[in-house]
């Protein structure tokens, strides 16, 4: 029997494509509020001319005017788009990125502009489920794919843990303004921030050709790449 073509499904912003910079910029230009980049919750984050914070729905809604709107500003993230051209030879790549469903498209686009021109799937909430859901779309004959999962935020491996434990996981913060106060997820196998790193693990995951073990176990940290990215 021949096994499945392996799996590799990736978050977009902060893995891709660099996001908070970008949006830093224009809340700044459009509406005088500063955006504190260094941690997640962009509750907090954000501080308004008259030193208030944004209630939750303005927050939300400051998200749908950068999406898709002002996608257009955001960069690549370096060697990016290298590493997933030499991985699509030998292996299914799918973006699955939490932004709303009217945004498949302008991403989808958006990628393929920078050279990464791969299926796009959206979502809201936790991606155990859809991750879980792909696997079950690519096995074959019974034989799920070796996947690896790659994002930016811990609760996101936690929730494909839970589903989809065999999936092999990646916590990768590429903004460099952020990753250094981001602590490696728990429920991820590896921490990697630079591509160039992260391409030999997930190669040698597919090369090895086994799901993940469940439990996760203790793995060995993976050094940093020698210089900064570039």
């Amino acid at each position: 029997m021949t096994n499945p073509r392996p799996l590799l499904v990736t978050d977009c912003d902060e893995v891709l494509l660099h996001m908070v910079r970008h949006f830093s910029t224009w809340l700044d230009e459009e509406h005088a509020i500063d955006f504190r980049i260094g941690h997640h919750d962009f509750m907090t984050a954000m501080t308004k001319a008259d030193g208030s914070t944004p209630a939750a729905e303005e927050m939300w809604a400051l998200l749908g005017g950068f999406f898709p709107g002002q996608m257009h500003r955001q960069t690549l993230v370096p060697h990016a788009a290298e590493a997933l051209a030499a991985l699509r030879e030998s292996a299914d790549v799918v973006v699955l990125t939490n932004v709303s469903d009217a945004c498949r498209l302008p991403r989808a686009e958006q990628l393929a502009s920078h050279g990464i021109a791969v299926r796009v799937e959206t979502n809201q909430g936790g991606k155990g489920a859809p991750v879980a859901a792909l696997v079950a779309e690519h096995t074959e004959g019974g034989q799920a794919p070796v996947t690896v999962f790659v994002d930016d935020l811990a609760v996101h491996h936690d929730s494909v843990a839970r589903h989809a434990p065999g999936v092999w996981r990646l916590h990768m913060v590429s903004e460099p303004s952020l990753a250094p106060n981001v602590p490696p997820a728990p429920a991820a196998h590896a921490r990697i921030d630079d591509w160039r790193d992260a391409r030999d693990w997930i190669a040698a995951r597919f090369a090895d050709g086994v799901p993940a073990p469940d439990p996760k176990p203790d793995l060995t940290p993976v050094p940093a790449h020698d210089g900064a990215p570039a």
